[in-house]
């Protein structure tokens, strides 16, 4: 892995914004089914907002954002899936004002994922 991507991930954990808090708080620790996840997660070229690496879950947030950032989520969650990664995707205001909603549906990808 560069050390430029361990460093950038490093200082993502450092600036996380209020929703990627609040969902840590929820997942961490395993909390949920006993499984372990990690936050601003390297994998590839990638920095992935959470990742569940034993069973190949990668939770992404997402906020406002432009064209360019939106081509260039689709183009990584294809390069993820086609590593064999589930990509779930929520906006940052459901993790802030749904957020029953937004862990039911982690718990049921947790299951899902084979």
């Amino acid at each position: 892995m560069a050390p430029d991507v361990t460093t950038k991930a490093r200082r993502l954990r450092k600036d996380s914004a209020d929703a990627e808090i609040a969902l840590w708080n929820l997942i961490r620790g395993r909390q949920l089914l006993g499984y372990k996840f990690r936050r601003q997660v390297p994998v590839g070229r990638y920095i992935t907002d959470f990742a569940c690496l034993e069973r190949n879950l990668i939770v992404e947030l997402d906020g406002g954002q432009h064209q360019e950032q939106t081509d260039y989520d689709a183009e990584r969650t294809r390069w993820l899936e086609s590593q064999g990664f589930r990509v779930i995707r929520f906006w940052n205001n459901q993790v802030l004002e749904e957020t029953d909603a937004v862990q039911d549906a982690i718990l049921l990808a947790l299951q899902e994922v084979t």
